[in-house]
C-alpha cells in the first residue's frame, strides 16, 4: 500500500511501514496506514487495561492525558502534532480515535509505574503488581575482541505477555524534515520502539531491557517523548545518556544498551530514578536480563530483582548469558547473535528447558514450581519471548536489521490448544492471535526517489529550527 508520505507491506509475521516528512505529514500517514490495525489495539486496551486494573480504558485514556499531555504540549510540540495527525489519519483509514487516546498508548508501558500514583476522589489507588515493575526482555552488546571482526553486535528479544506484546510486529522507518532518520521495532501508532530496537542514521543502535521490581515515580516528562527525542536528535552517546535522563520520570525504567559505529564504543545506562549507572567501553560486552548491577537501584528502587536467584529469570539469564558471552568470545556475529538470543538452555536445573529462565523466555510452558517468590507470574502465563532482532555495525550503516516475530527461537503459539491445555487463560482466548514459526528477515529503508535523508550526520545548526525543546 502506498500512499504520499508512506508506505505499507507485510512480511512473515511482520508490518513495515514507511513514513516521512513534516510531523502533519508523516503522523497522517502512519496513521492512515496504521488505522486497521490500531482497531485490534483498542479492542485489545478494552479489555485488558479494565482486567488488570479494574478500570476503563476511557479513565485512563482521560487520566493519562491530565497527568502528561501539557507537558508534552510544552516541551515537545512536534511529536504532540505527530501523534494528533496520527489520529487524524486513523479516523480518515476508518478507525476513530482521538490525540488523547494515541499520547495514552504511546504512555502504554509507563502505566504499571504511573498508576501508583493515582488518584480518584482524592485517594490514592495502591494497586500491588507483582512486587513492582514486570520483566521485560533479554539483550547484549558486544564490541572488540568478543566479536567476530571488532565491530559491534547486539541482540534483544521481548519478554511479554502475549495479549500486548503480540503488536510489537511493526517495523518503522522515519524520514523526517528535521533530525535523523531512524528504524524500529514498535507497535501501530507508537512514535517510540517500545521494545526497543532501533538504528538512526547517525550511526547510534540500541537496545534496552527492564529492570524488574522497579517501584519508584514522578510526574516528569514520560520515556516515550525522551527516547523519541534521543533518536531523533541524538548525535553521539552522549546525547542520549543526557535525553534520558533530562525529565526523567522513572517510568519503564530500563537499562539501555547503546552502540555508536563511528567510535566504535558501546555503553550501559542503568537508568532508575534517583540514581543512575553508565559504564562504556570500546572492548568487551554489556547483558541485559531484567535486574540492575548498581546496588542503589537495586535495594533502593526496586522490590525483589531476583539479581542472585537462579530459580528465577533474572538470576538464571544472568548467568547464562555470561557464560554465553565467554563461550563464543572472538566469535559473535550475526548468526552467533541468532543463536544466543534463541537460547534454552536452563542454569536452575542444568539442561535444555524451555522456560521462563531461559534467555528465549517461555512463561506458556513453565508450571513455575521452582519459584522462590509466589507472587511474581501465574504457572504457564501466556507470556515471553515474542520476536528476536540482531544488527551490527555493517547493517547499522545502512539502518537494517534482521527480525524474527513470533519467537527468538522460531516456537509457534497456537491459541487453540494453548487454552484448551490452560483453561485459566480463557477469557483472554478472543484477544489473543496465533503466531506461527516464521523466518529471519532483513528489513532495509525502502529507497524513495523523491527528497531522501542521507545517512550523515545531522547538522546541529538547523536544530534552532525545529519546535523541540532542549
Amino acid at each position: 500500500m502506498k500512499l504520499k508520505n508512506g508506505t505499507k507491506y507485510e512480511k512473515n509475521g511482520w508490518v513495515y511501514i514507511d513514513i516521512r516528512g513534516s510531523p502533519k505529514e508523516r503522523g497522517f500517514a502512519y496513521g492512515y496506514l496504521c488505522a486497521s490495525e490500531f482497531k485490534s489495539i483498542q479492542k485489545m486496551l478494552n479489555f485488558v487495561i479494565f482486567e488488570s486494573y479494574g478500570l476503563t480504558w476511557d479513565f485512563i485514556i482521560n487520566e493519562i492525558n491530565k497527568s502528561i499531555t501539557g507537558k508534552i504540549k510544552a516541551k515537545y510540540s512536534e511529536f504532540y502534532e505527530e501523534m494528533k495527525s496520527i489520529s487524524d489519519g486513523c479516523n480518515s483509514g476508518g478507525t476513530v480515535t482521538n490525540v488523547n487516546e494515541i499520547i495514552a498508548w504511546n504512555f502504554y508501558m509507563s502505566i504499571p509505574y504511573w498508576i501508583a500514583s493515582l488518584q480518584i476522589n482524592g485517594t490514592t489507588i495502591r494497586i500491588s503488581k507483582e512486587g513492582g515493575a514486570k520483566d521485560k526482555c533479554s539483550a547484549f552488546i558486544a564490541v572488540g575482541d568478543y566479536t567476530k571482526n571488532g565491530g559491534i553486535v547486539v541482540a534483544h528479544n521481548s519478554f511479554c505477555e502475549f495479549i500486548d506484546g503480540q503488536y510489537l510486529n511493526v517495523v518503522l522507518v522515519v524520514t523526517p524534515s528535521n533530525g535523523h532518520k531512524f528504524i524500529m521495532q514498535t507497535s501501530a501508532c507508537s512514535i517510540w520502539s517500545g521494545t526497543d530496537f532501533f538504528v538512526t542514521s547517525a550511526g547510534i543502535l540500541g537496545t534496552e531491557t527492564t529492570i524488574g521490581g522497579f517501584s519508584q515515580y514522578e510526574n516528569n516528562i514520560p520515556l516515550f517523548c525522551r527516547i523519541r527525542h534521543a533518536m531523533q536528535y541524538g548525535d553521539t552517546l552522549d546525547d542520549y545518556v543526557k535525553f534520558l535522563i533530562d525529565g526523567n520520570s522513572g517510568d519503564y525504567a530500563n537499562s539501555w544498551l547503546l552502540g555508536d559505529v563511528n567510535t566504535n564504543e558501546i555503553l550501559r545506562l542503568e537508568l532508575g530514578l534517583k540514581y543512575n549507572n553508565v559504564e562504556r567501553t570500546k572492548n568487551g560486552v554489556f547483558i541485559g536480563f531484567n535486574a540492575a548491577y548498581d546496588p542503589r537501584i537495586r535495594v533502593l528502587e526496586c522490590h525483589d530483582s531476583g539479581f542472585y536467584d537462579i530459580r528465577r529469570h533474572q538470576g538464571a539469564r544472568k548467568v547464562r548469558l555470561d557464560d554465553l558471552m565467554e563461550e563464543y568470545k572472538g566469535k559473535i556475529d550475526i548468526e552467533v547473535a541468532k543463536t544466543i538470543i534463541a537460547d534454552h538452555y536452563d542454569v536452575y536445573l542444568k539442561k535444555i528447558n524451555p522456560c521462563s529462565r531461559t534467555v528465549c523466555g517461555h512463561y506458556e510452558l513453565d508450571a513455575r514450581e521452582y519459584m522462590s517468590d509466589p507472587g511474581r507470574p501465574k504457572p504457564y502465563e501466556p507470556r515471553g519471548a515474542i520476536d528476536g532482532i540482531v544488527c551490527d555495525t555493517n547493517m547499522a550503516k545502512n539502518l537494517s536489521f534482521s527480525g524474527r516475530f513470533g519467537s527468538s527461537c522460531g516456537k509457534a503459539f497456537m491459541v487453540d490448544l494453548f487454552c484448551d491445555e490452560q483453561r485459566q487463560w480463557d477469557n483472554f482466548k478472543p484477544y489473543l492471535r496465533n503466531r506461527v514459526s516464521q523466518d529471519w528477515t532483513v528489513f532495509t529503508p525502502i529507497v524513495n526517489k523523491s527528497k531522501q535523508h542521507t545517512l550523515k550526520k545531522y547538522n546541529k545548526s538547523n536544530a534552532n529550527k525545529t519546535k523541540r525543546s532542549k
